[in-house]
């Protein structure tokens, strides 16, 4: 017998529904939220709520007003949908099948809402139990959006395309798989064509959208229909629905992506259709997928020059495109002066440490070119929202105007891309709109303008050059405008340009656009706008990044603003003003260290410090500051070194004694790696920066134990973490080997450890390889400093550096830092190393030759030519080599000043040696380069 609801259970469960959407009684909101709760152990509720969301008939009998009524079945759907995934694969099949009966009624609703609440039901049950789980379901969704009866009402096949959309979205590798030969896909897309014909424009575009879902990554199914597919495109292009057109601009743009030739032919046409689209008014969304197409072609390299003859008719429609919306418009005008206000917390972001890069052989990180102010770009994790869908942040809250990605911005971006493409000819067609429009009286269209003039820099600035001796004159009146929108975005404009600025070679230059440049950009870093004091910080930043030491004479007065920031920023801004800290510390360095911008700076550095607690996210950027400032001013740090290391120590010992108890502990939250990163890393700062005797004094006052701590590091199971735990290992090793010494029993088989490629997991190997990478520099640190004490590792060592460099998946620079630890062991461990040779010899010479000669490569060398001292014969696979090694090793050591009496020594020594062993000795030399054999003979004298 079928199953039946009950009334008074079905009458309960309606009344909980019912509370549990409703705002009015919170008290009875929760107790329906918990009663719901309670009863999804129950498989039967799920028979009623299918029930109650199909419009069983006794759910009329139970006298509830028109939007009760759809309150409760809406309710209903959410709660089936969320029952069905807390089961799984393990919810009984005679349940299922009564819901599965039930709910294909509802797509047939006479409610929209219904409809679509419904086939997300539908798609929640194909995701958990297969497409095999319930195979009728494909044919009759296609029969019923298909109108296959011909009897179907438009209702119903509105919701059965709709839930179709829905599945293909959220089961596109299952549908695209072999079941007993046979693809469910290569059924779904000729259907889904034959319905993008319908009469309904809802189906037309659900169909549509559905096609979309599959063409980022064509299977068979859809590359065979690719020529159907682009022939309807082209004929629903005309299609009066908006929404249907939106997915036809989305359609192409996936095209550009993975068969740029099957658009290229057609480029002409879509250039036209993609421009009447973006000048759509009345569809902020379809505007957005059009200049989208843009950004998508200009992005592709094999694409991007067919848009040339093209340029005067899209540059416009990206120029008119780039003015704020009405709607913003008004919102920004309303905007009040509010950098005297207090933050709110929903205004903070959340904070992540910066990776370090990895330690290069030359004990320095590798370099990076990053710019603070860019046009913003789409976060590809943004999917398509559904009709009516509000774009929200990542933590659930409507995206703000400033994080909304929108026609403005991909404009913006666009126009970026295709100046760094086209160049002149796009300056060309933009130069007339500035002209026009950098004086309109209506500031919206002023700061579009400005806009453009900063999206243009990078790819036009030889065309724009020689107009920037009166265009940054009149930027930099926009600093005063009384719109702070216009402030804002000149700041970041300026700040596209400051390169140009800051490389001024003649001094009057430099006065009159360098100086004004900079001091306006530090002028609205003092804005009454907070969002204007963040673009000029930002702005300041990138300018710091292109003046580098340039800015050395204006350290004063750069940091007496900075201190300002300090005394007026509320708690959003200081993240940003760290940044122009470490910035500015980076690039000018010792210049710093001056005691006069200490006695300025540190102050109101160590103030915030002080003001900010242990747990406090702004503690990371914070720590990063720090880690640059204290490089900067090196031994002149050491005042503020004795209450910055001990803080250190205790976040980092806080944060091992809590991740420790949530092992114990699953209730607990885990602290983030964070805080051990940035405070070992700034650990690392300081005692490079110190003098060795005090930063030992340091180390050796600590509580914890330094080194214990660290050694816990070393084994964290993050790679941030031991990343940076390594880093900081050959520092200590550096700068204060008399306190690690010590610690060397229990250090040294943690690091052994570490150097074994077969204890990388799969997944990010890119950091790991940057954990190797710093545990090989700082093996050969130690090696350096330990000298024969470090026999006993040897053998270890040695097994795990063969395996590194052995490997080709091993980075470069990984396999150069395992070979300079290889041959700084040789320098006192030779003879344990000297069976080896025959083994390692061929590769260290092929990684270490483009290595560039540092003290680091030629400590190598001596090790390297120490062990092929006690076993010369093992290197006739390779003598060739060695012998360009030592030649290269002549020709630069002059220049570079390396040239020493134990290094020379040990390869003449060598060289000689293979002189006498070998019988026939002037052919041998013969096979060298010319210029080879006449740099050995005179530096070597062979």
């Amino acid at each position: 017998m079928a199953w039946q609801p009950e009334r008074r259970p079905l009458q309960e469960l309606v009344g909980y529904l019912k509370d549990a959407l409703s705002g009015h009684d919170q008290s009875a909101q929760r107790y329906a939220t918990l009663m719901l709760g309670q009863a999804k152990s129950s498989p039967e509720t799920a028979n009623y709520l299918a029930y109650i969301l199909s419009d069983g008939p006794l759910l009329k009998e139970l006298a509830l007003n028109s939007s009760d009524y759809l309150l409760v079945r809406s309710s209903a759907a959410i709660n089936l949908k969320n029952t069905i995934k807390s089961y799984g694969k393990a919810y009984p099949e005679r349940n299922l099948a009564y819901v599965r009966a039930l709910i294909l009624a509802a797509l047939q609703d006479s409610s929209s809402q219904i409809r679509n609440f419904a086939g997300s039901v539908i798609s929640e049950i194909v995701q958990r139990g297969g497409v095999l789980g319930w195979p009728e379901l494909l044919p009759e969704l296609l029969a019923l959006a298909g109108n296959d009866a011909g009897n179907v009402s438009p209702e119903a096949q509105e919701g059965a395309m709709s839930a179709l959309s829905k599945i293909c979205e959220d089961n596109k590798q299952s549908l695209d798989r072999d079941y007993n030969g046979q693809r469910p896909l290569a059924i779904i897309i000729p259907k889904l064509l034959d319905i993008t014909s319908n009469p309904n424009a809802k189906v037309r575009s659900f169909a549509l959208a559905s096609i979309n879902a599959f063409l980022p990554q064509p299977s068979p199914a859809v590359t065979d229909s690719l020529d159907a597919i682009l022939a309807r495109l082209f004929h629903l292009a005309n299609d009066s629905s908006e929404s249907v057109r939106r997915n036809v601009c989305r359609s192409f743009t996936h095209l550009v992506d993975v068969r740029p030739d099957k658009v290229r032919p057609h480029m002409g046409g879509l250039v036209d259709f993609y421009v009447l689209q973006q000048r759509n008014t009345d569809d902020p969304d379809l505007a957005l997928d059009a200049a989208e197409f843009w950004l998508c072609v200009g992005e592709n390299r094999e694409l991007s020059p067919s848009l040339g003859p093209f340029l005067d008719k899209i540059v416009p429609v990206l120029l008119e495109s780039m003015v704020y919306e009405e709607e913003d418009i008004l919102r920004l005008e309303g905007e009040a002066e509010d950098a005297d206000q207090e933050d709110r917390a929903e205004d903070m972001k959340p904070q992540f440490a910066t990776t370090k890069n990895p330690r290069l052989a030359t004990n320095g990180y590798v370099g990076t070119n990053g710019e603070h102010t860019q046009v913003p770009q789409p976060d590809p994790a943004d999917d398509d929202l559904s009709d009516g869908e509000i774009a929200e942040s990542d933590d659930g809250k409507q995206a703000s105007l400033e994080e909304r990605w929108n026609l403005r911005k991909c404009s913006a971006a666009a126009l970026d891309v295709f100046a760094s493409n086209f160049h002149a000819p796009v300056f060309e067609v933009t130069l007339p709109y500035l002209n026009e429009n950098l004086r309109h009286p209506e500031w919206p269209i002023r700061e579009a303008a400005v806009l453009a003039v900063g999206a243009v820099a990078d790819g036009c600035m030889d065309a724009v050059t020689p107009h920037l001796p009166d265009l940054v004159p009149y930027l930099l009146s926009f600093l005063g405008d009384r719109e702070p929108t216009i402030r804002l975005i000149t700041c970041w404009a300026l700040g596209r340009y400051s390169s140009w600025a800051s490389h001024l070679q003649d001094q009057s230059d430099r006065e009159r656009y360098f100086e004004p440049m900079m001091e306006g950009i530090l002028n609205r870093m003092l804005d009454k706008s907070k969002k204007v004091q963040e673009a000029a910080a930002s702005a300041f930043a990138n300018l710091e990044e292109k003046a580098t030491r340039g800015l050395t004479p204006y350290c004063g007065p750069i940091i007496r603003q900075f201190v300002q920031c300090f005394n007026t920023y509320k708690d959003r801004n200081m993240f940003i003003l760290y940044d122009c800290v470490q910035t500015l510390a980076e690039h000018v360095g010792p210049a710093l260290a001056q005691q006069e911008l200490i006695d300025t700076l540190m102050p109101a550095i160590i103030q915030r410090w002080s003001k900010v607690s242990d747990r406090s996210q702004e503690i990371f950027p914070l720590l990063e500051c720090l880690s640059y400032v204290a490089t900067a001013l090196g031994d002149a740090f050491a005042p503020f070194a004795v209450g910055v290391f001990p803080r250190c120590i205790r976040i980092i010992h806080q944060c091992l004694e809590e991740y420790v108890m949530c092992l114990n502990n699953d209730a607990l939250d885990k602290p983030s790696k964070d805080f051990l990163v940035t405070s070992l890393d700034l650990l690392s700062a300081v005692i490079q920066a110190l003098q060795s005797q005090t930063a030992g004094e340091l180390v050796q006052t600590s509580q914890p134990r330094f080194f214990d701590l660290l050694l816990f590091c070393m084994e964290d199971p993050s790679n941030d973490v031991r990343q940076s735990s390594y880093a900081l290992l050959g520092d200590c090793a550096v700068n204060i080997f008399e306190q690690l010494q010590p610690f060397l029993p229990s250090i040294m088989p943690v690091l052994v450890q570490q150097l074994d490629l077969d204890n990388m997991k799969n997944q990010n190997i890119e950091s790991g390889f940057s954990v190797i990478n710093n545990a090989c520099w700082s093996c050969g640190e130690i090696a350096m400093r330990e000298k024969a004490g470090m026999d006993t590792y040897v053998e270890q060592i040695y097994q795990r550096l063969l395996g590194i460099i052995s490997n080709p998946e091993v980075p470069t620079s990984v396999n150069e830092n395992a070979v300079i630890a290889l041959g700084r062991l040789g320098v006192d461990c030779s003879s344990t190393l000297a069976p080896h040779l025959g083994e390692f010899a061929k590769p260290f010479l092929r990684i270490i030759a483009p290595v560039e000669y540092t003290d680091e490569k030629a400590h190598a060398f001596v090790g390297f030519n120490r062990t092929v001292e006690r076993n010369p014969q093992a290197m006739e696979d390779c003598l060739i080599e060695y012998f360009k090694a030592s030649a290269a090793y002549a020709r630069y050591s002059n220049f570079l000043g390396l040239l020493n009496a134990d290094l020379a020594g040990s390869f003449q020594r060598n060289l000689i040696g293979y002189k006498n062993l070998i019988p026939n000795f002037e052919p041998f030399l013969q096979q060298l380069p010319e210029r080879d054999v006449e740099k050995l003979r005179g530096s070597f004298n062979i």
